[in-house]
């Protein structure tokens, strides 16, 4: 737990220093939801029916544009190579690492995805839904994603190479997620699709971890 915390408190200072990234993440995804009915339309009815799968997949792409830079910069500067000398469990660092992305990149964009709901004319029904879906699913992107950069770590055309390994494992997590908003607003229970995204996120918790480490490992061979 204190190799945990201070990689995490180490990555949240970084990523307060320089918020850039963060904001771009936000940008992003605030736009990307903003253009879309220009290229739909903008019949209320049509917005609705697709609101749900606009913003989950915004989401995705917007967290696609942070993977890269998750290991990067410590490959870089030699960082990585005393992180793989300390006592602390390699795999211990990759979930803090990836936690810290999650909080950098997914809590903000939950907290926008209200905006985009509504400019996306969700019903108000299925706010609160989708909140808690990406509350339980976007824990699993930041997961899957730092298994792919860890892949992809020192690979030329790595920021090419990461979302084509990454996305189709991220099509468990888009489907229930849209269809936890979807039952909700047809008068059904999400809580189905809510157990599983919660019982996708148990299971790639350790899945990331055993991955991450044993590709960091191999990339500083």
């Amino acid at each position: 737990m204190t190799a945990i915390r201070a990689v995490l408190m180490r990555d949240l200072r970084l990523a307060w220093r320089s918020p850039q990234e963060s904001l771009t993440v936000i940008g992003f995804f605030v736009l990307a939801a903003l253009l879309f009915p220009f290229g739909v339309g903008p019949e209320p009815q049509l917005l609705a029916r697709i609101a749900s799968g606009v913003i989950w997949t915004m989401a995705l792409l917007a967290a696609l544009l942070s993977f890269e830079r998750l290991f990067q910069f410590d490959h870089e500067d030699g960082t990585l190579d005393l992180i793989l000398l300390a006592p602390a469990p390699l795999e211990t660092t990759v979930l803090a690492k990836c936690l810290a992305h999650w909080l950098t990149t997914g809590v903000p964009l939950i907290a926008a995805s209200p905006v985009a709901a509504i400019m996306l004319n969700l019903p108000t029904d299925g706010i609160p839904v989708l909140l808690a879906a990406l509350l339980l699913g976007t824990p699993s992107l930041s997961l899957i994603g730092g298994i792919g950069a860890a892949l992809t770590l020192g690979a030329r055309r790595g920021g090419v190479l990461l979302p084509i390994l990454v996305m189709p494992l991220y099509v468990p997590v888009i489907v229930f997620g849209v269809a936890a908003v979807e039952a909700s607003l047809a008068g059904l229970t999400a809580r189905p699709h809510l157990l599983l995204l919660a019982a996708i996120l148990a299971g790639t918790i350790p899945v990331a971890a055993i991955a991450g480490a044993a590709a960091l490992r191999q990339s500083a061979e």
